[in-house]
């Protein structure tokens, strides 16, 4: 691996974390609209009450990967923004439609409301499914609006991947909401949930078949890369995530079931990624794409920083509404499955002291070497003992809540 693939790898994880999180929110309002009666009124307050804390905050996520994007790969950027405007812009009013349907649902239970909602969800995810489907097809040349208006985003492989985040959004939602209903005791809803999530999850598991036929006939490239070599690994790993997603929620074992989903995203994330390397544009490798050694290295230290205030936050964040301290009332109700805090506890003086070694011994290495496996190595260690430093301040303070 190189220094301008690391900024790669970066985006791939922001991209699932946008998925795995954000996609949720926006698979919720999905099952609102759909639902009836008195459930279907139940079923709207969950959905609201479960989002409520997080909504906002995962867009951090696709903020990350562009600025990711603009600063080490530019010519990438810009290529993918002046020829896919279109679905970018419509996926820009789908989140802000979201965002007022969210706010004004929670004072107004009217069926124009989670209209609003639901066509947010499926628009946002669509059309940055579809982003996604024109750089698999290969649809993106390099250059100022190279490619066509329309044809870059409205083909098979686009529109496939289009409707798979769609229906992959509701499946993490149905997912998520049955844990957080069983976690407060509504059973009946965290019932009606795991139902709406084993249809979602057989669903989405038939449009990804299609999907790989699909590739094979659109995006030949990347279909070998998936049916062969690590692609292939990273596609079995999702199907058998998948799988053991659906064989908990048909046990009811929730908690497994939220985290095995995540994983099953992850996985196909990476599969997409080890698939269409080294090209992120037709002709453009990530090689010749990336900026300089300096640029990157200084991105890097500069994400190390802002994950230090990140991940401690957004640990906290889910620690305290995975531990009931949002729901009405201020904690769980505890009839239903336990979800702590992660289970976490304070890192010991060692580990600590460890972690600050490590550090120094990175600085150092960055400071003193001009290039070469020194100055690469001693980033590599910053990264990781601010990243490591991070996780244990999250860990102190969820525990100290606790």
């Amino acid at each position: 691996m190189t220094l301008a693939e690391v900024p790669v790898i970066l985006m791939l994880i922001g991209i699932a974390a946008y998925v795995v999180l954000a996609g949720a929110d926006f698979g919720a309002p999905f099952w609102s609209l759909t639902a009836r009666g008195e459930r279907g009124k139940e079923i709207r307050t969950a959905t609201h009450q479960a989002m409520a804390p997080v909504w906002e905050a995962n867009h951090v996520w696709l903020i990350f990967v562009l600025v990711v994007c603009w600063t080490v790969y530019p010519e990438v950027f810009a290529s993918i923004f002046s020829t896919l405007w279109i679905p970018l812009l419509l996926a820009c009013l789908g989140i802000i439609m979201r965002a007022v349907g969210y706010m004004v649902s929670g004072v107004e239970d009217r069926p124009w409301v989670w209209v609003l909602a639901t066509v947010s969800s499926f628009v946002t995810p669509f059309a940055l499914g579809t982003v996604v489907g024109a750089t698999v097809a290969g649809e993106v040349p390099a250059g100022n609006a190279a490619g066509d208006l329309f044809t870059s985003w409205l083909n098979p492989t686009s529109i496939m991947i289009g409707i798979l985040a769609i229906t992959l959004c509701a499946y993490l939602a149905a997912v998520y909401l049955a844990g957080d209903a069983r976690r407060t005791g509504r059973q009946g809803l965290s019932e009606a949930f795991r139902t709406r999530g084993l249809v979602a999850g057989a669903v989405t598991g038939l449009v990804g078949v299609v999907g790989i036929a699909v590739l094979n006939e659109d995006a030949g490239r990347v279909y070998d890369g998936l049916t062969s070599g690590a692609g292939l690994v990273a596609v079995l790993i999702s199907a058998a995530a998948g799988l053991l997603t659906m064989a908990s929620l048909a046990a009811r074992r929730f908690n497994i079931a939220r985290f095995s989903a995540a994983a099953a995203v992850a996985a196909v994330i990476a599969g997409w990624g080890l698939a269409q390397e080294p090209e992120m544009l037709p002709g453009l490798t990530i090689e010749s794409a990336a900026a300089s050694d300096n640029v990157i290295i200084g991105l890097l230290v500069s994400v190390a920083i802002g994950l230090l205030i990140l991940i401690p936050s957004l640990l906290l964040l889910y620690g305290l509404v995975l531990g009931g301290r949002f729901d009405p009332g201020g904690e769980s109700t505890g009839a239903g499955e336990k979800t702590p805090a992660f289970g976490l506890k304070p890192p010991r003086v060692a580990i600590v002291v460890l972690t600050l070694i490590v550090a120094a011994v990175g600085w150092t290495l960055t400071f003193v070497s001009d290039s070469g496996p020194g100055l690469y190595l001693g980033v590599a260690m910053v990264l990781i003992t601010l990243f490591g430093g991070g996780v244990m301040l999250a860990f102190s303070l969820i525990s100290t809540d606790q």
